[in-house]
Formats: structure tokens, sequence, C-alpha cells
């Protein structure tokens, strides 16, 4: 688990806001922008960082990209904070 980056990542607020809609399920990057009103752009900066955190990843179907969290990374961080609190809970 390459934890500066997963904290990099969810430091940011609107890497947050990108995780929470996808809390939803999955969504194409089209839909994203519109729903967050992000442009692609920036929309895809995000991404990419998220991406290197391992905390979200992409399917391909037809023209378009799909993506997911990566519930497992999130799981792993949360465990990796507990153990830094002492396992408190």
């Amino acid at each position: 688990m390459a934890v500066n980056e997963i904290l990099a990542a969810l430091a940011d607020e609107n890497r947050r806001k990108i995780l929470q809609k996808l809390k939803e399920g999955k969504i194409n990057s089209g839909d994203l922008a519109n729903a967050l009103s992000m442009t692609p752009q920036a929309l895809s900066y995000h991404l990419s960082k998220l991406k290197k955190a391992d905390l979200i990843y992409e399917t391909k179907y037809k023209n378009f990209i799909y993506y997911e969290l990566n519930l497992s990374v999130l799981d792993e961080t949360i465990m990796w904070i507990n153990e830094l609190r002492g396992g408190q809970k």
C-alpha cells in the first residue's frame, strides 16, 4: 500500500467528492464530470491522482471509460489508520 499517494489523494476536496460520487456505483467519465460540474480536463487530472493511489479503477466498454471505487485499498487504509491509532475504535 502506497500510504503517501493515498493520503495525498484524499487530501484534496475535489477527489473526495469524486470518491463520494463513486460510492453510488460505476459511472462513466462524462456523467461524472457533469454530476460534479467539473471540466473534463480537471476531472482527468483528479482521476489520474486517484488511479495512482489505486483508490479507483477503470474499465473500458465501447467508447466509454467507467470508474469504480477500489474498496480493498480503502479497507487497507482504514486498517492502517486504526493500527496507527493503536487499534482503538
